[in-house]
């Protein structure tokens, strides 16, 4: 808006209205004072003396909001602003001067009217809700639900804080109060209500403890409620709760037993009167007693330390204070797995929070181990053998020569010699021979054998243990190995012979520490040994085949992980020839063998670890473990003979799972205990007085 557009629009009103020639000069100058420079979105205020209806117009030109004024509307306004404003603010300016001179701007539709502030309560002012915002002069309605103070209480008392011109009513069938007013005095009124609509029965006092403990006052006082005190109504309002970290005793209840029950736990809190220690006696629940009683001991140990580095460092800083006094008896009892503490009720206040931390449930770890093993050995052997045999010839001994090839010799020798062979070779032997008119014998043999050899091991050790507790798992044999034999000297018959042998386990051995961290993350130390014996070396000694792994890795919750692996190729070529003659071409291969293995082994070690934080986790883990082995049970069952497989006689059967579990039922039998007598319980620490 410019400068003209203003004096111009200042006396258009002027001349519409009749005034004076002197009258419309005087409110152009003033009217002048709202703004030095006009610019696109701020404008200074600075009005005196001047006439509301040129503010209204002004308002309504610099915020684009349209104004129908009731023709009371009449006042001389002066407005005094130092800085610019923006339209929201000159808007709420505009209220404020309105709220001064006892008008209203009611809101109807697209259009703001300017009513006397004593007839806007009757029109369509606004609802106000939890969720909108007005400004502070801004006139409006407000519901308020009182919850525990009668509507028709609070009306005397709110009522001098309402101006004449606003609106205050109790509605009691709903216990609701209704209030027209400026939307910034709604607001003080809501801080007073709030103040003032509380339940007084249920008003919470917290009571700090200086000598005695709050656990143990809280315990003997809900032993009297539950007694006699409780029979006569002294103290049946009364709830009780102990905050052992303030160490201080929390009562809620009506306000008379609240203060008999204050008057007693004042006269209990006292200090001893030989100002010495205490002795507690604390069962604990997870932890064992006689680890927890090291740790603790070394506190007081550390701090022992601490202050004789103090003393020793700066002798005037020393403070006599101590957390854990030095005089303090800490003592275990391994068979009710409890603390016994004698010390001042300071140390034994430390101690507790202490122990409390660290006497918790602690989560379990399943570790599932997946050992894949596949090997494949690809043998191949041909050969032949010859021999020639002249011992029978009458002329006399001849020499006999053979070849031998894998056995092929021996074969044949026994055959020309017309004897049966104690053992045959492998594979398939095909032969020829005669005999001379000189009596000469001769023979060929040819032997050929092709081995295949597959072998699949699958391997799934589990095994479950604590947090950071070490826990192995040993699957195989314990077969004896030959170390030493002794068969005497000096006697080809010794009376007294004997071998030395020691035992070793062969099979699967899984050793795992785990820890859980943050995040769900399990970092595990593992030791992990498959070993095996070697077919075909019983006879000349036990040889085993050994596969070990140690390492620490991380994996999370439920995820796999591969620890290692082995994959290994071998090709062995073997040729067995006769020198010179099996390199003549063509018929050399009379005087060879050829034999080809080909072997593959390929190993694959996975692992899994799942956290069991709670029961519910670990019945989980086991009702599918069991139900597991109850379908591969229940596949080879007969239900007809009842027996396994080929068993004739009856075989028994794993029962369901639920019979089994014992935990449902005694909760249960915990739930009737706890609902038969509730007065025992102790809301505290969960657990019965």
């Amino acid at each position: 808006m410019t400068m003209v557009q203003l004096l111009t629009r200042l006396l258009s009103s002027g001349l519409r209205s009749r005034r004076t020639a002197k009258g419309v000069l005087l409110s152009a100058l003033l009217s002048l004072c709202i703004a030095t420079q006009a610019i696109a979105d701020e404008i200074t205020l600075n009005l005196k003396d001047a006439d509301i209806r040129a503010l209204i117009s002004t308002v309504s030109k610099f915020t684009g909001k349209n104004f129908i004024i009731d023709p009371r509307v009449k006042a001389k306004v002066t407005v005094i602003s130092a800085n610019t404003l923006t339209p929201e603010a000159v808007y709420e300016v505009f209220l404020s001067v309105l709220q001064v001179h006892g008008y209203a701007a009611v809101p109807t539709g697209s259009v703001i009217k300017i009513v006397p502030e004593v007839n806007a309560k009757q029109g369509p002012l606004p609802l106000s809700t939890r969720q909108d915002t007005y400004l502070s002069d801004e006139l409006i309605t407000k519901i308020i639900r009182l919850d525990h103070v009668p509507a028709s209480q609070l009306v005397p008392i709110l009522r001098p804080l309402v101006p004449q011109q606003g609106h205050l009513a109790a509605y009691n069938p709903t216990n609701t109060l209704i209030i027209t007013d400026h939307a910034g005095n709604i607001r003080r009124l809501l801080k007073i209500i709030a103040g003032v609509d509380r339940p007084d029965s249920d008003e919470l006092e917290i009571i700090p403890l200086k000598h005695a403990s709050a656990s143990e006052l809280v315990r003997i006082l809900n032993s009297l409620n539950t007694g006699g005190a409780a029979a006569k109504g002294a103290t049946k309002k009364v709830k009780l709760a102990a905050d052992d970290r303030t160490n201080s005793v929390l009562v809620t209840g009506e306000r008379s037993s609240r203060l008999r029950m204050r008057a007693t736990i004042s006269y209990l809190d006292t200090p001893l009167e030989d100002g010495g220690g205490n002795t507690h006696v604390i069962y604990l629940k997870y932890a064992k007693a006689e680890n927890l009683a090291k740790i603790l001991t070394g506190l007081k140990e550390e701090g022992k330390r601490a202050k004789a580095s103090k003393v020793k460092a700066a002798p005037t800083k020393v403070t006599t204070g101590s957390v854990i006094s030095q005089n303090a008896i800490i003592q275990a009892d391994e068979e009710t797995n409890a603390l016994i503490i004698t010390a001042d009720q300071n140390t034994v206040k430390n101690l507790k929070a202490v122990i409390r931390q660290l006497d918790i449930r602690r989560a379990q770890v399943l570790i599932e181990a997946i050992i894949a093993e596949i090997t494949t050995t690809n043998d191949k052997e041909i050969g032949v053998g010859l021999a020639v045999d002249a011992s029978q010839r009458d002329s006399g001994a001849l020499p006999v020569g053979v070849s031998n090839f894998a056995g092929v010799g021996d074969l044949l020798l026994a055959a020309l010699g017309d004897a049966v062979p104690t053992s045959l070779p492998s594979g398939l032997s095909f032969g020829i021979g005669g005999e001379g008119s000189s009596g000469v014998r001769y023979g060929a043999l040819l032997r050929a054998l092709q081995t295949d050899q597959n072998t699949n091991i699958l391997s799934t050790p589990n095994i479950v243990t604590l947090d950071n507790e070490e826990a192995e798992l040993i699957v195989g044999q314990n077969l004896p190995f030959v170390t030493g034999s002794f068969t005497g000297t000096g006697s080809t018959d010794p009376s007294n012979p004997f071998q030395t042998i020691e035992r070793q386990d062969v099979g699967l051995t899984l050793k795992v520490t785990p820890q859980i961290n943050e995040g769900d993350t399990v970092k595990l130390v593992i030791e992990q040994e498959t070993s095996s014996v070697i077919p075909g070396t019983v006879e000349l000694g036990i040889a085993t085949r050994k596969r070990s792994i140690k390492t620490s890795v991380l994996v999370d919750d439920g995820g796999i992980l591969i620890l290692g692996g082995l994959i290994q190729e071998e090709v062995t070529d073997t040729e067995s020839k006769v020198p010179l003659l099996g390199d003549i071409p063509l018929i050399g291969f009379l005087f060879r063998s050829q034999s080809t293995t080909k072997s593959k082994a390929n190993l694959m070690v996975f692992l899994r670890p799942s956290i069991l934080r709670d029961h519910r986790d670990a019945a989980f883990i086991t009702n599918e473990k069991y139900n597991y082995i109850r379908g591969i049970e229940s596949e080879a069952y007969n239900e007809e003979d009842g027996s396994f497989g080929l068993l004739d006689s009856a075989a028994p059967r794993l029962p369901p799972i639920e019979e089994l579990d014992r935990s449902k039922q005694a909760e249960e039998k915990s739930q009737v205990n706890i609902d038969s007598d509730d007065s025992d319980w102790d809301e505290d620490d969960d657990g019965f007085l």
